[in-house]
């Protein structure tokens, strides 16, 4: 089963596309320094890729950027497809501090 598209992939992937469109480089040509597939960096772009910290510093070091200007506020609700948790963050918190204190 493919995963969930997010809205920090599509994020993450316009910050890519508008870095290397600043720098008037080709896909292939960030893909070859970033020592990636030219597919792989497309799903990047397109916000269909999961991508994994190595990865991430590798674009980044291809741009000539720092990576925290491909990842700064990713975080919150509606970054991440929907899952079902059992409880929430702060259920979790709660429980946690409680059992602290016993």
């Amino acid at each position: 089963m493919a995963t969930p598209r997010s809205r920090a992939a599509e994020l993450f992937g316009e910050r890519v596309r508008a870095a290397r469109m600043a720098l008037g480089v080709s896909q292939e040509e960030i893909a070859q320094l970033a020592d990636m597939h030219v597919t792989n960096y497309g799903r990047v772009e397109r916000g269909e890729a999961n991508s994994e910290l190595h990865t991430i510093v590798r674009l980044a070091t291809a741009l000539d950027i720092d990576p925290a200007q491909l990842v700064a506020g990713l975080y919150g609700d509606g970054m991440l497809p929907d899952r079902e948790r059992a409880f929430s963050v702060a259920d979790f918190i709660a429980a946690k501090r409680s059992k602290e204190n016993t």
